[in-house]
Formats: structure tokens, sequence, C-alpha cells
């Protein structure tokens, strides 16, 4: 779209833009669910509406793919709608790819470690997605180990997803962002989600019952710098949960199946995500699509959330400043102002470059 505006090597919708530079709440989505997750046209079709509910709740969604090597921050109808043509001919995308699809000026669909990469570099602090990678079972031995805990170890996204895919090993998948520094909080419940089902059997060291608390915890993250990301576990909404037996069966049937096949790395998840499907005649689909939107609902929430409270913290300090600076003669050029000095460290400082041009 030529009126893009272009940061760099990235290219940002206008909608975006606009709301980044006025300091509107945005909430990041990934593209691998699109192209990686369902068939055209269910995933086009799924892909609208999650944005439409971000929408509805006061956000502006931001689906970050890379398209003819460009990262796009936010994508119109029509390239929605070539990626979910696309299918799996766009390239599965984590951090190490980017490289790599960038300069051979290919498609890719981000995950959640890349989405979560570009996310900050424009200054979006909260990112919607199903669910995120982790430890695979038998991890212990294979490492096989998802570049998603590694990203949210050093990035600073809140990551709102319904916990980690069930087709993983939970306990050792919480262990391993113990270790990277991740704070892990789960929504309404003291129980980590297991994606297709509310509950996995492991407690989570933080509980946040209303998007305010959410917006005070990421909050407090950007305001100390920690440099660390986060991850909110929304549990699946109440009418899909009793398909969870069935479907942790047929997991555990396509478990087996990529073993003998010998199915591994970037290819798992969506192979055994695919026979999941298969197994449950659609069932586990349908779920995943109403935690995604669920997610997308809830996030919004937060994000509107965040904005208020960061937009309550800069009017206090700017308040602040103006007494203390009251009957103060300052000279032209040398008004910096701390309050607002302070406040743009708490964000990447590409946003605030967006809001000054």
């Amino acid at each position: 779209d030529q009126n893009d505006f272009i940061l760099g090597n990235l290219k940002i919708a206008p909608d975006i833009y606009e709301a980044l530079s006025h300091g509107n709440p945005v909430v990041a989505l990934e593209s691998t669910i699109i192209s990686h997750g369902m068939p055209y046209p269910q995933n086009l079709q799924t892909a609208k509406e999650v944005e439409a509910i971000v929408r509805e709740n006061g956000a502006v969604p931001a689906t970050i793919a890379i398209l003819d090597g460009v990262p796009c921050i936010g994508l119109n109808n029509a390239q929605l709608e070539r990626l979910a043509k696309l299918g799996m001919n766009a390239q599965k995308t984590s951090r190490r790819d980017i490289p790599h699809v960038v300069a051979a000026g290919s498609n890719g669909a981000t995950t959640v470690s890349a989405t979560m990469f570009f996310a900050s570099k424009v200054g979006i602090p909260v990112f919607v997605t199903g669910g995120i990678g982790g430890v695979h079972r038998h991890g212990e031995t294979t490492m096989d180990i998802s570049s998603d805990l590694i990203e949210l170890g050093k990035t600073s996204v809140a990551v709102i997803s319904a916990g980690v895919k069930s087709i993983l090993d939970i306990p050792r998948t919480l262990q391993y962002l113990e270790t990277q520094g991740v704070t892990v909080a789960a929504y309404r419940t003291n129980e980590f989600p297991a994606f297709f089902s509310g509950t996995s059997g492991c407690k989570v060291p933080c509980r946040v019952d209303t998007p305010e608390q959410c917006a005070r915890l990421i909050h407090a993250n950007l305001k100390l710098g920690l440099g660390s990301g986060m991850l909110i576990a929304v549990p699946i909404p109440e009418k899909y949960v009793s398909a969870g037996n069935i479907i942790e069966s047929a997991i555990q049937k396509a478990l087996e199946e990529a073993k003998l096949k010998n199915v591994t790395g970037n290819a798992a998840t969506p192979f055994l995500l695919a026979r999941v499907n298969e197994l449950t005649g659609g069932v586990s689909l349908a779920a995943n699509i109403a935690l995604v939107k669920n997610n997308a609902f809830v996030g919004a929430k937060i994000a509107v959330a965040l904005t208020n409270l960061q937009r309550c913290s800069k009017n206090g300090r700017l308040r602040t400043v103006i007494k203390q600076t009251a009957g103060t003669q300052v000279t032209a050029g040398e008004h910096q102002n701390p309050a607002v000095e302070e406040y743009s460290q708490l964000l990447p400082s590409v946003f605030f470059r967006c809001a000054s041009l």
C-alpha cells in the first residue's frame, strides 16, 4: 500500500502508525496461525473475525507478516487474503529465519518469536496468539525447545495466550520460562491452562483477575526495564472444555505417529495440530478458533487498560514537573521535560520517534 509508513526496513500500515503516533492501544497478532493453522478460506475468515474482536474492544489489530521480503506491521484485507491463500507456501518464520526470508524477498508467516521481535521494534507491548511453543515432549533427549521461550526472556512484549499447546511438555516449559526470568500469570485461575484444557496440574506464581491488573503487571515490567517479556495465560472458554479429553486422546495418537514418521523441529506442531483435527473430526479446530477469539477479547481489554495506565502515569509525572519548575525561567532549546524523558524509556525509542515525525 502506497500509504504505508516506512520505518527503516519495516512497513507500518496507516492505521497502526496513526495509533502508535497518538499513543492509542494496539494489539499485535501473528500470521503463522493464518498460513499454517487452518485451511483457506476458514483461515481468512478467522483472521478477519479476530481483528474485528480487537477493534470492537477498543484497540487496533496489527497482524504481522513478511511479504516479498518486507516485514509488515499491520495487513490490509488484500494482504490478509494473499497470505491466507499462500497457506503453507509462506515460510513459517521464527526469529532465526527473518534474515533469510527478507534477503530472499520471500513471504514469511511470523511465529510467536518473530512477531514479538517486530512488535517490540515499533513499540507494541501487547501480543495475542493461540498458544506459544515450548519444550516438546521428550525434549530432555531431543533438545527440541521452541525459540518462543528464548524470545520471552529477552523481548519486552506481553503475550496473551491459552498457555502452551497441550502437545508439549508443560512442566518443563514452565521450568524453562522460570530459568529465562519470564513472569508467568494466569487469568482468573490459579492453574496454568493447557491450551485445549483449562487445567494442567501446574500452579502459577501469579494470578490476575482483571485487565487492569494485567496492565499494572505489564507496566511494572516496562517501568523497571527488566528487558524480558511475560506470559498471561487465559483458559479456553468453558463451553469447549468438555472436548478436552477427546482431544488429549487424539494428541497421544498423533504424537506416536509423529515419532514413527520422524516429524521433528518446526514441522512438528503443524503436523500434530492437523492430525489431531482429523482424529477429532474438527472438534480441535473449533476449540482452537474459540480460544484465539477469547484471547483477542482479553488482549484488547488489556491493551486499552495499559494505555490508560500509561497516560495517567505520564500525566502525573508532567504535573509533578510543572510544580517543581514553577517560576523557573527556561531558556529556549533547554526545555527537555524529565518526565517525558523518563516515560519515553518505558517503551522502545522507535515509538517516540514515530510520534515526533
